[in-house]
């Protein structure tokens, strides 16, 4: 069959590419920007990419137009697949019925940490010989890949089918789909990591972010599994809706899956399991965020028949997702990271993890609201309190950001000033940073190479 992918390189709609080319589909695709990493990685397979999108990328018609939730009606491409009558589904939906159907899936969802969840979930199946499919938000360090369809490993019982983890996201599916992509995956075991109000552009309050959530629920089976979260009162309240599958909860001395820290940073912890002690991790990730990640892809590796002390010493070499507290360069005592935190409660949670590993090092923050939610306002006023481990906060006030950072700057009490473009950021913090310093870059899109380029400053380039 041949497919041709709208939207193909956007990190998911590229792992689904990976997968249709993995089945033995003939796969093109196009996309407004063909660019690396994705178009190098789709190249490479053998997918062609056409950029731009334009009626004569569909001539002559391909068997089945796969649909990237960025598409929307106007768009030169999907007008004429429309008017054309040609064969078209979501990338979920195709996902859901040529992949995961015949497949145990174990899919992570939450506000936060569903890449990390995913690809520690991943590895922790794959150290146990259980050779797992997946699909994640990025390419984990583990695998250096953001989709395979596995199937070659161990099956702990006759009952189990190939594994197969995927990156439940809440985001809707298609123009034509308005339901979260989750729906379509059908999990035996769901990872509810936790939940808050984000994407301001698609839902209008936290309650229709639960009710998103509720339909996932009800989608996970009577013999399945769901791991849930054991602090988070928004998904207690998903769960009182209707619950007909067993749950186990994770929390940092709450829950089924309990965790006790032995370094404040989150670095080591000991796990117990119904008041059992199972053993320790110790691993490279910083933050309690992190340890309840943890918690989470154990007790989902556990419910797949995966033995829980055996995975323990697997923590140890989980090498996490680009741009996740990614170290990008050290000069002269600067430690300069990369950071997908672009919530603030996940801006909060990986800075208390990294002053409790620093000390009274100086951390710098260099912020870009780039999300939907972000650029909208939706957390303006949550921006400054999540900030409070930050010395010092440059925020990215691009010229058509509707709302001014001048009230976050001014609640931060004289640790922050807002500047206009990425140039001016980078030598505000030329002139600020001094040896020792800590400096993060947030931001869920490419800050304009804005961490690589500060580290080229600091080295003289």
């Amino acid at each position: 069959m041949r497919l041709h992918i709208l939207g193909i390189c956007g990190t998911f709609m590229g792992g689904v590419a990976a997968l249709a080319r993995e089945l033995g589909h003939t796969v093109e695709g196009s996309d407004a920007n063909v660019y690396p990493p994705m178009s190098t990685q789709l190249e490479a397979l053998g997918i062609g990419l056409m950029s731009g999108y334009t009626a004569e990328h569909l001539q002559p018609a391909p068997d089945l137009v796969v649909v990237g939730n960025a598409m929307s009606r106007g768009n030169p491409a999907v007008e004429y697949m429309l008017d054309a009558r040609l064969r078209y589904v979501s990338g979920p939906q195709w996902l859901g019925e040529a992949v995961l159907a015949g497949r145990d899936v174990l899919a992570v969802a939450g506000t936060h940490g569903k890449t990390t969840t995913t690809s520690l979930l991943a590895h922790l199946l794959e150290s146990a010989g259980m050779a797992p499919g997946f699909l994640i938000g990025g390419v984990p360090g583990n695998f250096g890949v953001s989709a395979r369809l596995g199937g070659t490993g161990r099956i702990p019982n006759p009952e189990s089918r190939i594994p197969f983890v995927i990156e439940a996201d809440e985001y809707d599916t298609a123009f034509f789909d308005k339901r979260s992509k989750f729906v379509h995956y059908r999990p035996r075991v769901a990872i509810l990591n936790n939940l808050e109000y984000d994407h301001a552009d698609i839902f209008p309050d936290v309650a229709a972010i639960q009710r998103q959530f509720h339909h996932l629920v009800r989608t996970v089976p009577g013999n399945g599994r769901l791991i849930v979260n054991a602090h988070d009162e928004r998904l207690a309240e998903v769960l009182a809706m209707g619950c007909w599958t067993p749950v186990e909860t994770f929390g940092i001395g709450r829950g089924d899956w309990q965790a006790t820290l032995i370094e404040a940073d989150g670095s080591a912890f000991a796990v117990h399991r119904g008041g059992e002690r199972l053993g320790e991790v110790r691993w490279p990730l910083l933050g309690q965020h992190s340890v309840m990640n943890a918690l989470a892809a154990l007790a989902a590796a556990t419910a797949a028949g995966a033995d829980p002390r055996a995975l323990l010493p697997a923590f140890a070499n989980f090498e996490s997702v680009k741009r996740r507290m990614e170290l990008v360069g050290e000069v002269n005592g600067v430690r300069v990271y990369d950071d997908f935190a672009h919530h603030p409660t996940a801006i909060a949670t990986t800075l208390a993890g990294l002053r409790a590993k620093v000390g009274d090092a100086r951390i710098l923050v260099a912020l870009e609201p780039r999300s939907n939610s972000m650029r909208q306002g939706a957390h303006a006023e949550a921006l400054a309190p999540s900030l409070a481990d930050a010395d010092g906060v440059l925020i990215l006030q691009r010229a058509e950001l509707p709302w001014d950072a001048g009230a976050v700057t001014a609640a931060l009490g004289g640790r922050g000033a807002a500047v206009p473009t990425v140039d001016a950021l980078i030598a505000e913090l030329g002139r600020q940073v001094r040896p020792g310093d800590q400096v993060v870059f947030m931001s869920n899109g490419g800050f304009e190479a804005a961490p690589r380029r500060f580290v080229e400053r600091l080295r003289g380039a």
